[in-house]
């Protein structure tokens, strides 16, 4: 699809060529067009299980050599993608702003590799892991031992290894959350890409914006639940509608 087939809203354009803070919050949308597959997709041993039977502290103690198998199978399948145009587009989008949050809800890393530096990363990283006890960070290799048939653990403590993520019935990092909130209060434009808008808190960080008096704009395949709510809805494909997005704003800047 090319660039002059996007009809942007003019207030959108213009308000992001002179924004000096923005904030973006990313779903499972973006990843999705990079084909990084989402939990529930079969794979084998893994259709056996429901996600939530295994991303949870009980299932992680019960048995946590099946646990541990099951993100080092996840993580082996994220580094087989690539970042596509809609994440290299917020790395540009980045450069233009002064003052730029991305705010993810995905775990995939993608965001990193393609160069974005300021991520807060709401739901944690699939490639990071810590021990349970003593807290120290762990190599990946420590996880990959599970492979092999036993529960890797901390060579410190000898406490459990667990990826970093938010399992289910876990709260966010309250960090994270901290700085994302903050930064919807700064916000003169937010663009929320690829969220379906369900999962709170995050679903309500675009409001959050709106209230603070950001324009807020939305790119999806499909209207979201907050849709309704917000400035601006672009439905298609983020990684062919923010690469025309970010070449309308420069554009937009050069001229003036």
């Amino acid at each position: 699809m090319s660039k002059e087939t996007f009809a942007f809203p003019p207030e959108l354009i213009e308000r992001l060529a002179r924004a000096r803070s923005v904030a973006v919050l990313t779903g499972a949308g973006i990843s999705a067009e990079s084909g990084v597959p989402t939990f529930r997709d079969p794979g084998g041993l893994w259709e056996r299980f429901r996600p939530e039977e295994l991303a949870n502290v009980q299932a992680f103690l019960r048995n946590p050599d099946l646990v541990q198998r099951w993100y080092a199978y996840r993580r082996r399948l994220v580094r087989e993608v690539e970042p596509n145009p809609g994440h290299y587009a917020l790395v540009e989008l980045e450069r233009m702003v002064p003052d730029f949050t991305l705010i993810t809800q995905n775990v995939d890393n993608l965001h990193r590799r393609a160069g974005s530096q300021r991520v807060v990363e709401l739901h944690g990283n699939l490639l990071r892991s810590y021990c349970i006890d003593c807290g120290r960070p762990a190599d990946e290799v420590d996880l990959e031992a599970a492979a092999e048939g036993k529960p890797a653990r901390c060579p410190t403590c000898g406490g459990l290894i667990r990826p970093d993520v938010v399992w289910f019935g876990e709260m966010l990092p309250e960090e994270a959350l901290a700085e994302a909130y903050a930064a919807c209060e700064r916000a003169e434009v937010f663009l929320s890409v690829g969220t379906s808008a369900v999962v709170y808190p995050a679903a309500g960080l675009p409001l959050e914006a709106k209230r603070a008096g950001a324009y807020v704009a939305e790119i999806n395949l499909q209207p979201s639940a907050i849709a309704d709510e917000m400035d601006a809805l672009l439905l298609g494909k983020a990684g062919e509608i923010l690469p025309a997005l970010v070449a309308a704003v420069r554009q937009a800047r050069n001229a003036g």
